[in-house]
């Protein structure tokens, strides 16, 4: 399972290394009771996270019905999704009436959220990231459910301590991080009162060829923009590896909620990754700004000792993204605002 090609050549094997289940999530999908819904799966990560299942399911031999859910603005989207032999249900989430229909399956991933532009309609960010899961823990409160959050809920911390823990107390700086750390409160509130095991996954942050840290900063550098140095540290996994972890948290859902951080040991420097897309991309990289002594780091531990460690080692995915970029392949043209400070995204 642990053999990884030098290059990635077309999104068709990139869908397959992102999908492809480890040993230990098959012999997971081998026990594991009931059907899977996927809530919000039209984003960056649940059509990969449910063609995974889809493909864990087959290789364990068992049959489920698995079910994406997504307002589906894009049409062909959903056509790919399907086609994965993945059912899907086109609605708004919001709509109480729509949600109120959705098949009570015992096994709920929630995906859907709101950050990119989220500074510029606080209402609608609070209502998808703190008003809907609350919605979603009472519908679902006889499921399982593994609910994604993220890292953002944690201050910035000294580049040196090894990342915030689940037991840190959360310090969510600006109204995105705060509506996020609001997602937790309702989804630990519907555990408690109705005695409903969920798994919150901070995740901070997954990354593929396509989108990611790491494709924000190879695309500045390749475009000879200068890159901010200030956030001058992170951390990164493989989403292929992010994704195997999140489908195993399904084993890992408690009451009261279970709190996971996901991510990659390493702390990254920014000024290193520059330096290896620049030495790829044939440039003298543009930079500003100097490092400050704290960034937003997560210490991922606990998930490595419940999964294992990430099989993709992050240099591996720096590779497959230079070349990515090199090849001017598709990207996905949405930046995840790292270098943001103070909260508003």
């Amino acid at each position: 399972m642990n053999q990884y090609p030098e290059e990635i050549l077309n999104e068709k094997q990139l869908e397959m290394l992102l999908s492809r289940p480890t040993e230990a999530t098959v012999d997971m999908f081998k026990e594991m009771d009931g059907d899977i819904i996927f809530l919000g799966i039209a984003g960056k990560i649940g059509p990969s996270l449910a063609q995974m299942a889809k493909r864990a399911c087959y290789m364990a031999g068992v049959s489920k019905r698995i079910i994406g859910v997504s307002r589906f603005s894009n049409q062909d989207e959903q056509a790919y999704i399907a086609g994965m032999g993945i059912e899907t249900i086109k609605g708004d989430l919001l709509d109480e009436t729509f949600l109120g229909g959705l098949p009570k399956v015992k096994n709920v991933f929630f995906l859907a959220g709101m950050k990119f532009g989220s500074e510029d309609n606080l209402s609608l960010t609070w209502a998808m990231n703190s008003y809907l899961p609350g919605l979603v823990v009472r519908h679902f409160k006889d499921s399982r459910i593994v609910a994604y959050s993220t890292g953002c809920v944690y201050p910035l911390v000294p580049i040196r301590s090894g990342g915030s823990r689940e037991n840190d107390r959360p310090e969510a700086v600006g109204e995105y991080a705060q509506s996020c750390l609001g997602r937790e409160r309702m989804f630990e509130y519907g555990s408690k009162t109705n005695n409903t095991p969920v798994a919150l996954i901070r995740l901070n942050y997954a990354v593929e060829p396509r989108y990611g840290v790491l494709v924000d900063i190879a695309t500045k550098v390749k475009e000879n923009r200068s890159v901010d140095l200030s956030m001058g540290h992170f951390n990164a996994i493989w989403q292929g590896d992010a994704n195997n972890m999140v489908l195993r948290s399904l084993a890992q859902t408690s009451v009261p909620a279970n709190i996971i951080n996901i991510t990659g040991k390493e702390t990254l420097s920014v000024r290193n990754v520059v330096a290896k897309f620049a030495q790829v991309f044939g440039v003298v990289p543009l930079l500003e700004g100097k490092e400050a002594d704290t960034a937003l780091l997560s210490n991922p531990d606990k998930s490595h000792e419940l999964f294992g460690a990430p099989e993709v080692p992050i240099d591996k995915v720096i590779v497959w993204t230079a070349h990515w970029m090199d090849s001017d392949k598709k990207t996905l043209g949405k930046p995840t605002h790292f270098e943001v400070r103070d909260g508003k995204y």
